[in-house]
């Protein structure tokens, strides 16, 4: 391990990657640890994973200006990055004449914050849009920037991105930490030992303020708020074209039905305030309220065509607007907490932010003259035609054997995650990499093939292979002497 870094970033979700990113522009010697064997194990492996327009927060917020930023930013980068992104629009729909005037508010408001091509569309335009919506619609606003995009895939893209130039990502490396002498920031103590470093940001998600106060600062808490999904399987991709919002709560933006950028649809979240940061349960009673909350503005959901139901966790903090400053109470220490919606979509914005604290704090920034904006190019043998495959596997046979039949994933795309810059090093590593895993049979055929072939590629022991966090081991030996009748 690194003993010594110009700034260690703490947490491999969204922001922490975004900002490794944003720094490996410049000679700089930048660790991010992370204490899941693999990023976006959080917030960001578990949300809407929607491209927000930004007509929804108060303006003049950090949430405001990050979002419509970082949604511009998004459309100059995702393609160099390889993050799945459409660009298919939201609607928020109003089913009253009170959700109307709240319509208008929005546009209002979202204008404000800069949000191109807001208008609010009439009842009829909005039905021949979307024929499956509720017929109690009376309008909906309209926001052509807004989108779907792949949550834990951008995480990874701009991790591996970082680590393409020069930053060191330490997975399994719990911060344990910051240590400060004099008022000011010297290090980290982890699990793995001591690295010394005059900044450190803190992008520690649901842990930030726990993080934030071993260096003394107490100035903010971390407040859970989950929320539930459920995911169909692509039989039901065109129940909607585009991001069903319905009119928002002062809490929530309400209860969701979306396509997702790889041809699903889900409808969720809810927003339950919890007080463990650790439960992801999904309840009974949680599912009920999605289902009926979705089927507010879409009836009739192909309930039959559900295929995984999951919760995410956002982190609520203080009076709700992100944490973006410098610590009053230890110099050195940048405070990226309070991240949550629309914390995927101001991302990129979030870490050109911190890049700038950070210029004002005192730290030289040189740029690189061998910067890599890009990321390789992946193989997508789903999306390739008949010719394009053959040649793929002219070039490398793994190709020419489909893992997952569900997705369509080939071992030779599956080789290529495990080996990437940020590679992969769990079953769920994979499926967040190539989508193995992620069809109609949630991995019940290709989960024990991906299991072997994380073997074979790591050098490891199948029965060291996990399925996601640290002791999430699937396979176990025998015990000397147990079996042998049944051998």
């Amino acid at each position: 391990m690194t003993a010594k870094a110009d700034i260690v970033i703490v947490g491999g979700g969204i922001v922490g990657t975004a900002i490794a990113r944003a720094l490996s522009r410049y000679d700089l010697d930048v660790v991010l640890l992370e204490k899941e064997p693999d990023v976006a194990m959080g917030t960001s492996k578990a949300n809407s994973g929607i491209l927000h327009a930004g007509f929804d927060a108060k303006p003049g917020t950090l949430k405001a200006i990050t979002n419509v930023r970082g949604n511009e930013m998004y459309r100059e980068i995702y393609q160099d990055l390889g993050i799945d992104i459409k660009f298919i629009g939201s609607l928020v729909v109003a089913t009253s004449e009170e959700e109307m005037v709240t319509l208008r508010d929005l546009l209002m408001r979202g204008s404000e914050n800069g949000v191109p091509g807001l208008e609010i569309l009439d009842r009829e335009t909005v039905l021949q849009r979307e024929p499956n919506l509720s017929d109690k619609v009376l309008g909906a606003l309209w926001a052509p920037t807004g989108g779907v995009m792949c949550p834990f895939g951008a995480t990874i893209a701009f991790a591996n991105n970082a680590v393409l130039n020069g930053v060191k990502i330490y997975t399994e490396c719990p911060a344990e930490e910051i240590v400060v002498a004099d008022g000011k920031v010297t290090g980290v103590k982890t699990a793995k030992g001591f690295i010394a470093a005059k900044y450190v940001i803190n992008a520690a998600g649901l842990f930030a303020d726990d993080l934030s106060r071993t260096a003394g600062d107490n100035s903010f808490n971390i407040k859970p708020r989950k929320g539930e999904y459920v995911l169909f399987d692509k039989t039901a991709a065109n129940l909607v074209n585009t991001v069903i919002f319905p009119t928002p709560s002062k809490v929530s933006k309400g209860i969701l039905v979306s396509p997702t950028v790889h041809g699903n649809l889900f409808i969720g979240p809810n927003a339950q305030d919890i007080d463990d940061k650790a439960d992801i349960a999904t309840s009974p009673d949680g599912l009920q309220e999605i289902i009926a909350g979705a089927g507010k503005t879409v009836p009739n959901l192909p309930m039959h065509a559900s295929i995984t139901q999951f919760a995410g966790l956002r982190a609520a903090a203080g009076d709700g607007d992100f944490i973006l400053k410098a610590s009053d109470s230890a110099n050195g220490l940048i405070q990226a907490a309070g991240i949550q919606s629309p914390g995927l979509t101001a991302a990129p914005a979030i870490a050109e932010i911190i890049v700038g604290i950070l210029k004002d704090q005192g730290l030289a920034l040189i740029e690189k003259a061998n910067f890599v904006p890009k990321n390789p190019p992946k193989v997508k043998f789903h999306e390739l035609s008949n010719a394009e495959r053959a040649e793929v596997i002219a070039r490398n046979p793994l190709y020419g054997r489909v893992i997952c039949r569900c997705e369509t994933v080939t071992e030779g795309e599956i080789v290529d995650a495990i080996h990437s810059a940020c590679g992969a090093v769990t079953v769920d590593g994979v499926k967040r990499r190539t989508r193995a895993g992620m069809g109609r049979c949630q991995g019940g055929f290709c989960g024990p093939r991906v299991t072997a072939i994380l073997a074979r590629e790591l050098n490891i022991p199948v029965t060291e292979v996990r399925k996601d966090t640290t002791q999430s081991y699937l396979f176990f030996d025998k015990i000397s002497g147990r079996c042998k009748s049944n051998d």
